[in-house]
């Protein structure tokens, strides 16, 4: 999961070298936590929210075939 949400975030933004994707495992749920560089959080995230809402979607299709729940927060 950590590597796709690492992939995804590079191709999107302009500085890939700034982009880190740590993981903090519960039993059940992951979470997932991007970092970027400040001007590329507009990129990440996307118009109302669309890009950060289809990269949820993707990451919760992935996480369901595992059969395990993983969150993502887009930190600044």
């Amino acid at each position: 999961m950590k590597e796709l949400i690492d992939y995804i975030a590079k191709a999107l933004v302009d500085h890939p070298d700034q982009v880190v994707v740590s993981e903090v495992e519960g039993n059940q749920t992951s979470v997932l936590e991007l970092k970027v560089a400040k001007e590329d959080l507009g990129k990440v995230i996307g118009k109302q929210g669309r890009t950060a809402r289809a990269m949820r979607t993707i990451l919760s299709a992935a996480s369901a075939k595992v059969k395990k729940r993983t969150v993502l927060e887009i930190i600044e």
